[in-house]
Formats: structure tokens, sequence, C-alpha cells
């Protein structure tokens, strides 16, 4: 069967960011596949489909290569090239590192690097076969910063940032772009479910996650290689490019540590 509408896949696609993209790729004419970790990704969906565009849906944990092959396998099952592909699950974790348990942090680098970088090279691979594909991978300017209290985060957005850069060089003859959204704090689930709400970056005013990812969503279809989300976020990548390591992570320790908060 013939589809005049194309294809994308959103991960992390139930709130936030993740869910603010999948609803910019419905209006612009996309059908979808999401997936997410929690029961929201359903109404996520009803709530896509009002807007009158066909949606599949994976709930599945992206940490594991189990669940991104029960995805991928979701994906093939339409019988659809993708055209485009928004991996933008990820979660962090809050609190000094030796005090985490290394469950709950291993599981943040399994979603934000294993479960993303794998999904991407399924996908990825067939975009390549059709010289045709759009890649839009959710970084962080958290990247930039040593993430003193949010060390495993920081650390995996940092590989998420330089990773897209690498991959888009890769890929810069084959007719696949790819592009790294950067937001800052964005008003979103990731606080609470990292346990920050004691801290002060926790508690500050944050971005409207529908701007994030507008900004996102318009990089990709221009085909640029990145884009930072505020004018905010703009000038803290500026000046994390020249402020020396020890530094920054003094600064995100102010932001991050355990009761920085002011309730």
């Amino acid at each position: 069967m013939a589809h005049s509408r194309q294809l994308a896949v959103v991960t992390g696609a139930s709130s936030g960011i993740g869910y603010e993209l999948a609803v910019l790729c419905a209006k612009d004419g996309f059908d979808l596949v999401i997936a997410a970790d929690d029961p929201g990704i359903t109404s996520a969906a009803e709530a896509l489909r009002a807007i009158g565009v066909q949606v599949e849906v994976v709930q599945a944990d992206l940490s594991t290569t189990q669940s991104v092959d029960r995805l991928y396998e979701a994906v093939r099952s339409t019988g659809r090239p993708v055209s485009a592909l928004l991996a933008n699950a990820g979660h962090g974790l809050g609190k000094g590192f030796l005090d985490q348990d290394f469950s709950k942090a291993r599981h943040v680098l399994d979603t934000n690097v294993t479960g993303t970088i794998y999904l991407i090279h399924k996908i990825g691979n067939d975009m390549r076969a059709r010289s045709e594909g759009r890649i839009l991978i959710t970084g962080s300017i958290a990247g930039f910063m040593p993430g003193a209290f949010q060390a495993v985060y920081n650390g995996t957005k940092a590989f998420i940032d330089s990773f897209s850069w690498a991959l888009r060089n890769e890929l810069k003859d084959t007719g696949v772009s790819v592009t790294c959204l950067m937001p800052g704090p964005t008003e979103t689930e990731f606080f609470e479910r990292a346990d920050l709400m004691d801290t002060k970056v926790g508690q500050q005013e944050k971005d409207d996650p529908a701007m994030v990812a507008k900004a996102g969503f318009d990089a990709m279809m221009k085909g640029e290689g990145d884009v930072v989300a505020g004018w905010k976020n703009k000038f803290q990548a500026a000046m994390a490019n020249v402020t020396p390591a020890s530094t920054l992570a003094e600064m995100h320790r102010k932001m991050a540590e355990p009761g920085s908060g002011t309730n």
C-alpha cells in the first residue's frame, strides 16, 4: 500500500520535548512511531491521532538492546521507510556519583548512550542505503560542563554532542543529515525524575519544551548541524568554551548540589 505521508520515529515521546517534537512532526504531515518507557505514551498517542495522523506506539525501556530491537521491528512492520528519526529518549540522576545507586547510574548511561546509538545504527543504516533521511539527536548544553552532582548525565551528553558531529561528518555525502538539539534546563518531568527538586537548577525558571522542540525540529528540517535553544543557553555554551573545566565543575556544583535550592 502506498503512503503519501512520510514516517517519523520519536523516542521519549510521552511528554516534554519528545512529545512536542512528535506534535511538530504530526503537524508537518508525518505519520509516527512513538516510544517511551512510561504509560503516558498511550495518552500521548491519542492526542497525536487527533491531529489526523497514524500513530504506532511502543512502550519500552530503551536502555536495553532487546527493547530497541522491539521498537525497530515495530518500525519495520509498517513496511515504510523512516524519513526522520528523532532520538530524544533520555533521563538524568542527581546527587554525588558515589552516593548514587549504581544500577540507576548504569540505566542513565544505557538509555542516553547505548540505546540511543544502537537505534541510530539500525535506522541510520536503512537511511544511508536509500540516500535519504534526517536524524535529530537530543544532546544538551550540559555536555559542555563537568556535571558535579550530575556527573553521569553530563558525561552522557558530552558523548552525545560529540557523537552527533562525528556522525554528521561521516554522512555528509550520503543524503542523510544529522542535527544535534542542545537544550538547557527545560520545564519537563526530567528534574523530578532525576531527584533534583531540592537543587537550584531544579527550582529555577526553565525553558518551554514547545519552544525547544521547535528550534530542534526547524534545524533538522533545514539540515543544520546543531542548535542551542534559548539565548541564555547560547551564552552559557559560548562561555563554557573559554572557561576552565575546574571552574565549570564548581559552577555546576552550585546549581546541582543537593540542598542548593531555596525551598
